[in-house]
């Protein structure tokens, strides 16, 4: 395998890795790291009130999903810096990742002025923020057909490499 697509390899891994653990740790509000502080109650609320406002889940889901899905990122993203089963943990990041660009466009289209809640609680939905979250989703595809490129790479050129 090439220097180029090792690198590229790892700069998926990276790149995609420091966004989910950034986005869950924004929406946790971690101030420590300490065993006893989670999170800062507000800053889950102001995500619960960022979820309510795409007017797409049911009230009474809201506060589950403001208290939980942060912490799924936050694996997503631990998982993909370590380099665990990085193609299954790639495809769960990119459908996370199209389903909220799916949501977004849908809440955008629909007229409806919400927050998106991805980096920052002052972040309105609009045809730039669609944009970045599908721009994101491109090192998780290609994390996820990387192996399918590697192995017509390896028919072509005949050679045998490794995985990453």
């Amino acid at each position: 395998m090439t220097l180029t697509i090792k690198l590229l390899h790892w700069a998926c891994r990276v790149i995609l890795g420091v966004i989910f653990l950034y986005t869950g740790y924004i929406k946790l509000g971690l101030i420590e790291l300490g065993p006893i502080h989670f999170g800062d109650p507000m800053n889950q609320f102001l995500f619960g009130q960022a979820i309510s406002g795409y007017q797409l889940v049911p009230e009474n889901l809201v506060p589950f999903i403001a208290t939980w899905f942060p912490w799924l990122e936050l694996v997503l993203g631990v998982l993909l810096l370590i380099g665990w089963r990085i193609r299954h943990v790639a495809a769960a990041s990119a459908a996370l990742l199209l389903f909220f660009t799916a949501i977004m466009s849908i809440t955008y289209f629909r007229g409806i002025d919400a927050n998106c809640g991805c980096f920052s609680f002052n972040d309105k939905i609009s045809p730039l923020s669609i944009l970045r979250d599908s721009i994101i989703l491109i090192p998780a595809l290609y994390l996820v057909l990387e192996p399918l490129c590697r192995q017509r790479l390896v028919k072509k050129t005949g050679t045998t490499e490794t995985a990453v």
